[in-house]
């Protein structure tokens, strides 16, 4: 199912760079569409998630009752504070433009043409919000397909609005803004019925004294940087990134979107499905199966993980020549967006490690731990960026952003190995494995496709056909020598 979502999403930003390209209209609606997104990861997908399930995993088997008054609780103090910020985001969007893209005051057009869309997105971040606390609730009763083909709906809606815009002579980026406002209101109404299901769908009573409500509510505010290192990195990347160039915005966004593919596929997946069974391992005291499932996915990261960083570092100019060099978007922009993509491409694996280490401090209610690493991958990215912006300008900034998710990934790595957890010989055995299969991959990959500077020459056809060849022989040579050194599909699951 997230494989379905991410492929919905090319879909939507093919035909967004299909139209816009990556110019002025693209880097407003870009910006404009983070700010919302930005608070949704840091406080829906990110924090308030990691603060929620380990409590909702101890509150789970207690009589149904007190099982819905915690849920009854903790929605209402969700709707409460989703009220004022939402409010606030529609009232001051200058404000917020000032923040997101600092760049863009000397420009009062440009500048205002993001405030007007802001206004028109943000009310996204309330919806999308209450549809990240019914996906914790699935998740954690194992209904792990709803929340996540859930997204397909906001890539249908703003296919759907860029196409009504384009006939009905509206300004793409206004149309494109109201589709991510109806967005947000599919997605969460998509998953009530599912709730309804499970008797989950309660009236929400804020309550403040609520002890369950409470615990969410300690854990909550570091969650906030713990688990959203990336994005605070992103908001900063987008800041400084407003200062460069026009299409800088859109290059970095471009390049992002194909990581965001085995991002999604991988960490977000590897993440969802760790959190509960490890809140549930703890709560039941079961350590020796804590081990056992955190070296499962650490196997998981490195066995899907390794080969997707190399290969978008190698296939970086073919992807973004095959997938977005259309219509607007000109040679130029597609080798600015590569070379962003090879810089993001460094940090994948880190990136994934965090979505895999991180759960073993939340599921104890640890949060404190990695608020402290993850405000050291913050200043490794801030450090970097104004030390490489000035000369390699937004490549600067993706570099930072990779460097930043192997501070973060090291030091979680570190502090559990101090607390006495050692990766088993299966974790260390895989991954000698995938690196011989992934060094074939690369040799296979050089030798067959065209040269990267031949791709912006070729045909639309050509471009699919020698990427689809690509793809095919690499992902095959990789499993061939894996399967070869010993490693078998029955591997990769895991009982608890």
């Amino acid at each position: 199912m997230t494989l379905l979502s991410r492929l919905t999403g090319f879909a939507r930003d093919m035909a967004i760079s299909w139209v816009l390209g990556a110019g002025v209209l693209a880097d407003a609606f870009f910006i404009a569409f983070r700010i919302p997104n930005f608070f949704r990861r840091l406080f829906a997908e990110g924090a308030f998630q990691q603060a929620f399930v380990p409590v909702l995993a101890r509150y789970r088997y207690q009589p149904a009752d007190v099982y819905r008054a915690f849920i009854s609780a903790v929605m209402g103090n969700l709707l409460l504070v989703l009220a004022v910020v939402v409010t606030f985001g529609v009232l001051f969007s200058e404000v917020l433009t000032s923040v997101f893209a600092p760049g863009y005051r000397s420009d009062p057009e440009r500048f205002e043409l993001v405030a007007a869309m802001t206004r028109i997105t943000f009310p996204y971040l309330g919806f999308i919000s209450l549809t990240a606390f019914a996906a914790a609730l699935l998740n954690t009763h194992g209904r792990y397909a709803v929340p996540a083909i859930t997204p397909v709906l906001l890539n249908l809606a703003l296919i759907g609005a860029l196409l009504l815009g384009l006939y009905a002579s509206i300004n793409p980026v206004i149309a494109l803004a109201w589709g991510v406002f109806v967005a947000g209101v599919l997605q969460f109404a998509f998953q009530l019925p599912f709730l309804g299901r499970l008797g989950l769908v309660v009236m929400p009573r804020p309550g403040a004294s609520h002890p369950g409500a409470r615990d969410v509510g300690r854990l909550l505010l570091p969650a906030v940087v713990a688990s959203s290192a990336s994005q605070i990195n992103a908001l900063i990347d987008t800041m400084v990134a407003s200062t460069l160039v026009a299409g800088s915005i859109s290059w970095i966004y471009y390049a992002d979107r194909l990581l965001e593919l085995p991002v999604g596929l991988v960490a977000v997946a590897l993440g969802t499905v760790l959190l509960p069974n490890l809140s549930r391992l703890v709560a039941a005291e079961d350590e020796r199966g804590f081990a056992a499932t955190l070296d499962w996915g650490l196997r998981m990261a490195v066995l899907f993980g390794l080969p997707a960083s190399v290969a978008l570092y190698v296939l970086a100019l073919p992807l973004v020549a095959t997938i977005f060099a259309h219509g607007a978007m000109t040679p130029l922009d597609a080798r600015m967006a590569a070379l962003a993509l090879q810089a993001f491409a460094v940090g994948l694996l880190p990136l994934i490690l965090v979505k895999v280490l991180a759960p073993a401090f939340f599921a104890r209610q640890d949060t404190k731990t990695p608020l402290r690493f993850a405000l050291a991958a913050i200043l490794t990215n801030i450090v970097l960026n104004l030390a490489t912006f000035r000369w390699f300008g937004h490549v600067g900034l993706a570099f930072a952003t990779s460097a930043a998710a192997c501070v973060n990934a090291g030091l979680l790595f570190r502090a559990l190995v101090q607390r006495g957890y050692l990766p088993g010989s299966p974790v260390r055995r895989t991954a000698l494995r995938v690196a011989a299969a992934v060094l074939a991959m690369t040799v296979v990959l050089l030798v067959l496709l065209p040269a990267p500077e031949h791709w912006l020459d070729l045909g639309a056809l050509s471009r699919v056909a020698w990427l689809g060849l690509g793809v095919t022989a690499g992902g095959a040579v990789f499993s061939l020598v894996l399967f070869a050194l010993g490693e078998r599909p029955r591997d990769l699951r895991h009982r608890i």
